[in-house]
C-alpha cells in the first residue's frame, strides 16, 4: 500500500502542487473535451442544434455530478483508511464501494432512459430542440457506466497521491472526442456527437483499466468485500453526490427559467456555461484534491496540517483567479463569437460576464473551504452549505428577479449574490470544524504520526 505522496509528512506547497496541476489539467483537457463538441456543433450544425445542446447540458451536468461526488465521498474513507496506515480498510474499502459503483451507475442509467421524456419536459424544453435533446440524451446515457467508473477509478488513485494518470487519461479522451465529432457528425448530423461520446469515454475507460492492471497501485479484491461498510461508504457518497449535483440542479432550474425568454437567451446562457469552466475548474481542482489531502490528515489527526493546507490552497488559487477571471471578463464577447456568429448572444455573454465577475474569486474560497470539510470526513455539513446558497438564495432569488422587472439580468445578480452568500459561509464552516477537531485531538495519535 504505497501512496506516491506522504501529505501528513511532505511540504505543504509542494504535496499541494504535486497534486492540484494535474489535475487542473485534466479539468481543462475536460473542458477542451466539451468546448470541442460545442465548437463543432455550433459551428456546423448552427445555433438550433446549440440550443439543443444546451437543453441537453444540465441533464449531462447532474449525471457527471452524481458520478464525481458519489465517488468523491469514497475517497474520502479511502484517503482516511490510508493516512490511518490501515491496509485492510483500504481494500475493502475499494472492493465494497466498486461493487456499488457498477450497479449503481447502470441503474441510473435504465432508470433515466425511462423518464427522460418527462425530465425534459419539466425543463421547458423548447418544441424546436426537444427530439435533437432526447435523442442526444439517449445515446449518452448507453455510455454513462464508462463516465462513473472513470470518476471511480480516479477519485481512487489520487487518494494514494496519483494524479497524473488522470491527467493523461482525459487527455486521450480529448483527442479521441475532437477526432471522432467530425467524422460521426458527418454520417449522424446531431446523433454524431452523442456517439463520438461514448465511443471515446468509453475507450478512455479501457486504457485505464490496463493501466490499473499492470502498475497495481491498488489491489480490486472482490473477496474482501465487506457488506457491513455498505451503509458508511452511502452515508459518505450520498451527500457528496448530492453536493456535487445542486449546481447542476440550479443549473437546470435556471435554464428552465432562460427558456421561457427565448432560443437566443437559451443559446447565451450555453455559451457562458462553457465559458465558465475556464473559471470554475481550478476552484473544482482545488477541492477535489484537498478532499484526498486532508482526509489524510484526518486520518493521522494532524489538523494542523490542515491548516497549512487550506492556507496554501488559497494563496495560490485566489491570485490565479483575479487573472483568469480579468481575461474572460475583458474578452467575452470576442470569446463568445467562437462558439456562434451572433450579436445578440454575445452581448448577453458580455453582460453576464461583467455582473458576475467577482463571484468567481470568492468561488475558489468557497471550494476550498468545502474540500477541507468533506476531507475532515463531513460530506452532510458541505451538501447543506451548497443547499444554502444555491437552492434557498440562488434558484428562489433568480426566479424573484426575472418576474419583477430585471430580466436576464435579474438571474445574474442572482448569481453574484449567491456567490457571495457561499464564500461566507464555507469559510465560517470550515474553520469551526477544523477548530472542533483541534479540541477534540488525540496526543497520542499526533506523536505517533510525527
Amino acid at each position: 500500500m504505497n501512496t506516491k505522496i506522504d501529505f501528513v509528512k511532505g511540504k505543504t506547497s509542494k504535496c499541494l502542487m504535486f497534486m492540484f496541476l494535474p489535475v487542473m489539467a485534466a479539468m481543462f483537457l475536460n473542458m477542451a473535451y466539451n468546448v470541442v463538441d460545442s465548437l463543432w456543433i455550433g459551428n456546423l450544425l448552427g445555433e438550433k442544434a446549440y440550443a439543443a445542446l444546451t437543453s441537453s447540458t444540465p441533464i449531462v451536468l447532474i449525471l457527471c455530478s452524481i458520478a464525481m461526488g458519489s465517488t468523491n465521498g469514497v475517497a474520502i474513507l479511502v484517503s482516511q483508511a490510508i493516512g490511518a496506515k490501515d491496509k485492510k480498510r483500504v481494500e475493502s474499502t475499494i472492493s465494497t464501494s466498486f461493487t456499488i459503483a457498477v450497479v449503481f451507475s447502470i441503474a441510473v442509467s435504465a432508470i433515466l432512459e425511462l423518464l427522460l421524456p418527462s425530465i425534459l419536459r419539466m425543463l421547458n424544453t423548447p418544441k424546436e430542440t426537444f427530439n435533437m435533446a432526447y435523442a442526444y440524451l439517449s445515446i449518452y446515457l448507453i455510455g454513462y457506466t464508462a463516465v462513473f467508473l472513470y470518476c471511480y477509478f480516479t477519485a481512487v488513485l489520487r487518494s494514494f497521491g496519483n494524479a497524473v494518470f488522470q491527467m493523461i487519461a482525459m487527455l486521450i479522451c480529448t483527442i479521441l472526442n475532437a477526432v471522432l465529432d467530425p467524422i460521426f457528425m458527418k454520417m449522424m448530423n446531431f446523433n454524431g456527437a452523442a456517439v463520438a461520446t461514448v465511443l471515446s469515454q468509453s475507450i478512455c475507460l479501457i486504457i485505464m483499466i490496463v493501466y490499473l492492471a499492470k502498475k497495481r497501485v491498488f489491489v480490486l479484491n472482490i473477496r474482501t468485500f465487506d457488506k457491513s461498510k455498505v451503509g458508511e461508504i452511502i452515508k459518505k457518497s450520498v451527500p457528496s453526490a448530492f453536493q456535487q449535483s445542486i449546481p447542476a440542479i440550479s443549473t437546470s432550474f435556471l435554464t428552465s427559467l432562460i427558456s421561457s425568454i427565448g432560443i437566443s437567451a437559451i443559446a447565451a446562457y450555453g455559451v457562458t456555461g462553457k465559458l465558465e469552466t475556464i473559471l470554475f475548474y481550478p476552484a473544482m481542482a482545488f477541492n477535489m484534491v484537498l478532499t484526498n489531502i486532508i482526509g489524510q490528515c484526518a486520518g493521522a489527526c494532524r489538523w494542523d496540517r490542515a491548516r497549512d493546507y487550506i492556507r496554501s490552497s488559497l494563496k495560490t488559487g485566489i491570485p490565479m483567479l483575479i487573472v483568469l477571471s480579468v481575461l474572460v471578463v475583458g474578452f467575452a464577447k470576442q470569446l463568445s463569437g467562437l462558439f456562434l456568429k451572433s450579436s445578440d448572444v454575445a452581448e448577453i455573454v458580455r453582460v453576464y460576464f461583467m455582473i458576475v465577475s467577482i463571484g468567481y474569486i470568492l468561488n475558489t474560497v468557497t471550494n476550498c473551504y468545502l474540500g477541507a470539510v468533506n476531507g475532515l470526513g463531513n460530506p452532510g455539513k458541505s451538501m447543506m452549505l451548497m443547499v444554502l446558497y444555491y437552492i434557498i438564495v440562488r434558484m428562489p432569488l433568480s426566479y424573484v428577479l426575472l418576474n419583477t422587472g430585471f430580466g436576464l439580468n435579474g438571474i445574474w445578480s442572482a448569481i453574484l449574490i449567491s456567490h457571495v452568500v457561499a464564500a461566507i459561509a464555507a469559510a465560517l464552516a470550515g474553520n469551526r470544524l477544523i477548530k472542533k477537531q483541534e479540541n477534540e485531538i488525540r496526543p497520542e495519535v499526533v506523536a505517533q504520526s510525527l
